[in-house]
């Protein structure tokens, strides 16, 4: 009769930690030029400073690298249950992170990011009903930036409610299709999202670009503001 052998979690450890911090795999993250997949907050970190892959090396893109990350949640799923507590951990301290972050920047205040998710009347279009209403929440105002003589200025407006509240997991690329959808724009037509007058690319979401290019998230300037404009073509 066969006997199984047990296998211990270290077995496994090459296959389920980040080459980057050394550490189990959190939000697992693959780059689908190379396959390699490390860490999210890892490897967009480091796509700050190079576009080439940190275990290989190739070039992964030549401008926005981010545009060729996929998250695998499937591969987070083996890594929670391979893994005792982990998930349970990770949770508590995206808690603690979040309280010393409003804490620290405005105590008095819900802050630009909080907990309590509160559904803006902005947000009630139609859609696939997920509003993320679990997730940290964050305030952005969505300004129109007008460049005189710019092609396409007539039809991209500012928006009635400029205020909106919404997830920090929401992507630049879901902000183009807000603004699309409010100021009717035809599909074909092209946005840049800009913060602090540098584009946004479409794979940032609202935690990162705050955290990272919000130049005034420490001066108690709220909320977050992003401009948009048509897109300027340079070919």
């Amino acid at each position: 009769m066969t006997s199984h052998r047990k296998h211990l979690v270290r077995d496994f450890n090459h296959f389920i930690t980040c080459y980057v911090c050394k550490g189990y795999l959190i939000k697992p993250t693959t780059v689908t030029e190379c396959l390699h997949t490390f860490c999210k907050s890892c490897i967009v970190q480091h796509f700050e400073d190079s576009n080439d892959c940190p275990k290989c090396g190739i070039q992964v893109h030549e401008t926005n690298p981010l545009e060729m990350l996929r998250l695998d949640n499937t591969l987070e799923e083996v890594i929670f249950k391979l893994v005792p507590g982990l998930r349970e951990k990770e949770q508590q301290q995206e808690v603690e992170f979040w309280r010393r972050n409003k804490s620290k920047e405005n105590p008095d205040e819900d802050g630009p990011i909080c907990k309590k998710a509160r559904v803006d009347e902005e947000d009630d279009d139609k859609g696939d009903g997920d509003y993320h209403r679990s997730d940290p929440q964050i305030a952005i105002c969505l300004d129109c930036l007008r460049n005189n003589g710019q092609m396409g200025e007539n039809i991209v407006k500012g928006l009635m409610k400029k205020f909106i509240r919404c997830s920090t997991r929401v992507t630049v690329g879901t902000i183009k299709k807000f603004l699309s959808l409010k100021l009717k724009l035809p599909s074909s037509y092209e946005l840049d999202v800009l913060c602090n007058g540098e584009i946004m690319g479409k794979d940032h979401t609202m935690e990162f670009i705050y955290m990272t290019r919000w130049r005034l998230r420490g001066e108690n300037v709220y909320p977050m503001v992003l401009e948009y404009r048509p897109r300027i073509d340079f070919g």
